[in-house]
């Protein structure tokens, strides 16, 4: 949540900023600001303004010049958006900025102390108690003014710091928030993310926390929040700048549901073999005799990554027979787990950032636990925490909900499913039936892609609801969920999700005319089970769209999707639904990539 860039070199800085600030509006749009500066400046000149990055553009006055500055794409959390709310925020003496992600945990009993000593604050934000604590330190460096306002701060960070005494350089800082430099000709740059970086430079360095590091145009250098130099390694990015353009796609998710097909192609692509069976997993870390020695698997996400992990659990357990389950990672670091050593803990994260799961993986680390990551993002926090994982190599996901990341992540449970299994006791004529499943799905996902048209005009159909239930049964209830999720969260039409057999146990209440219901109904042994919850709703008058595999007499809409093997059907099942939500925003005028009160990367609690 939120974004940061910033730049130090001989550059126009203002323009490269907005660029910066555009790639990264997706973690934040309800305010956007930046600070600039020169090594012939008198000083620090800002301009903040709330709204979009198109507001903070027209702001920007004719001659705000400069080579260095740091700017900010809020999400806000202390304090409504407001120009004044908007970072970069400044000491009263202009001498000092910051930009900051993340949440300092003290900020009330710091702001109350400061405003004891005399302190005039000027935003509702904890930003700014960072900002006036650095002000105020009488150490000799920027460096150590910095480090001495962290070791009073608790909390969340990834911030950047100017300093109208020290033009010639950018300190930054990270715990639990992300902060990567990118390392340039003569010149640096700094974001929360590489979106930001990419057009500039494919060379990267990742902070881990508790790291600092200070920016020049010509050199920059990492060190500890105590003083202790730390070595940083370049590494080169696959992703390139095309990758986050529209490319012709009115939104970024049409642009990523389109994607998918391609997508699900490169999570495959050198992982089967055939000569077994079975797919290499390279980085797992996890020979064959620690597989076998797995009693549970427990799958840690949230939002679209915990439905991907229930996803994930009906894998492992179908096809390697092991107990799995899925959790929200959010409830389960607070909860005093009992941390089994013979369970394999597995963390979904699109990002590799959540802050919730990259907690109860350092919580679980801490307790001797073995974890594995599941995530998008080479090098992110989470891939360096866990003991091994998959990369699902979705590529570059910028629309706020996920889509083609959802799907990758199952299918990178799928080929976890199938190593561990064939390990186990899944046999040879399984392992083949599996994969080719899987091979089948790249031409699958392009053939629902296809029939975009018809699903559209059944969004138009059911965009007047102010409601709609989502129901499914065993491996179709996490669909429903995901479904459900994807509607709500771009369409704002209430949606709810429920197994089929829960239907007359409460939720049947509800079921009128003007209530559609979303029906997951695959061919598989509960076909006919699923047959009877429709029945019952169509009992009370209700509306149903089923997804399904062949024509359903009780719906009123069927939209039907190829079959796979019953393990894979999830994977194909959830694609219409996406572009049903997507056609549902767009009848309604939403604005579908950035929705309201949401951002994409959830760094904060």
């Amino acid at each position: 949540m939120c974004g940061i860039v910033g730049y130090i070199g001989k550059r126009d800085v203002a323009p490269l900023l907005l660029e910066g600030l555009a790639r990264l509006e997706y973690r934040g749009y309800d305010s956007a600001g930046m600070v600039i500066t020169s090594p012939k400046s008198a000083g620090l000149k800002m301009v903040k303004a709330k709204g979009r990055v198109r507001d903070l553009e027209a702001r920007v006055p004719k001659r705000f010049t400069g080579t260095t500055g740091i700017a900010h794409t809020r999400w806000a959390t202390h304090g409504a958006p407001s120009d004044v709310n908007s970072h970069p925020h400044m000491d009263p003496d202009n001498k000092v900025a910051v930009v900051h992600n993340g949440i300092v945990d003290n900020a009330a009993e710091l702001r109350a102390k400061l405003e004891a000593d005399g302190v005039v604050f000027a935003s509702e934000t904890d930003t700014e108690v960072l900002t006036h604590l650095i002000a105020r330190s009488q150490a000799e460096t920027l460096e150590e003014k910095v480090r001495e306002a962290l070791k009073v701060v608790e909390g969340t960070y990834g911030i950047a710091v100017m300093h109208a005494d020290f033009n010639d350089r950018i300190v930054v800082a990270r715990n639990g928030s992300p902060v990567v430099l990118g390392i340039g000709e003569k010149e640096m740059l700094v974001a929360s993310d590489i979106a930001a970086l990419i057009a500039h430079t494919r060379q990267i360095v990742t902070l881990d926390d508790g790291e600092m590091a200070t920016l020049k145009a010509d050199e920059f250098r990492t060190y500890t929040t105590s003083g202790t130099l730390t070595t940083a390694t370049p590494e080169t990015v696959e992703w390139e700048a095309a990758s986050y353009d529209m490319g012709g796609h009115d939104t970024y998710m049409h642009k990523e549901i389109s994607e998918q097909a391609d997508a699900v192609d490169r999570v495959l692509r050198g992982r089967i073999d055939e000569k077994f069976s079975t797919v290499h997993l390279g980085g797992l870390n996890l020979d064959a005799r620690e597989a076998r020695g797995i009693r549970r698997v427990k799958i840690l996400g949230c939002g679209t990554s915990y439905h991907a992990g229930l996803i994930g659990a009906s894998l492992i357990e179908g096809l390697a027979r092991i107990p799995a389950d899925s959790e929200p990672a959010s409830e389960f670091r607070y909860r005093n787990p009992v941390v089994d050593p013979d369970t394999l803990y597995i963390a979904v994260s699109q990002s590799g950032e959540t802050y919730d799961v990259l907690a109860a993986v350092q919580e679980l680390k801490r307790k001797g636990a073995r974890v594995l990551g599941v995530v998008n993002v080479v090098g992110s926090a989470i891939a360096r925490e866990a003991d091994g994982g998959v990369y699902v190599h979705a590529g570059p996901e910028v629309c706020v909900v996920s889509t083609k990341c959802f799907t990758n992540t199952v299918v990178a449970f799928a080929l976890l499913a199938l190593h561990l299994g064939r390990i186990r006791d899944l046999s040879v004529a399984d392992g083949k039936r599996i994969i080719e499943g899987l091979r089948k799905l790249p031409a699958q996902i392009q053939e629902i892609l296809e029939g975009e048209e018809d699903i559209k005009k059944l969004a138009a159909e059911y965009a007047d609801a102010k409601s709609m239930m989502f129901i499914g049964r065993v491996r179709g209830y996490p669909v429903a969920l995901e479904a459900s999720l994807k509607l709500k969260e771009i369409s704002y039409i209430h949606a709810e999700a429920y197994p089929a057999s829960e239907l007359k146990h409460g939720p049947l209440a509800l079921i009128e005319p003007a209530m559609p219901t979303v029906a997951i109904v695959p061919s598989d042994s509960l076909l006919e089970k699923n047959r009877a919850a429709m029945e019952e709703i169509k009992a009370r008058s209700g509306r149903i769209l089923a997804v399904a595999h062949q024509e359903q007499e009780k719906a009123d809409h069927t939209i039907i999707v190829p079959k796979n093997e019953d393990e894979l059907d999830p994977i194909l099942m959830g694609i219409p639904l996406q572009l049903l939500a997507y056609h549902t925003a767009l009848a309604l005028g939403r604005d579908i990539d950035k929705p309201r009160n949401l951002a994409k990367s959830v760094t904060v609690e």
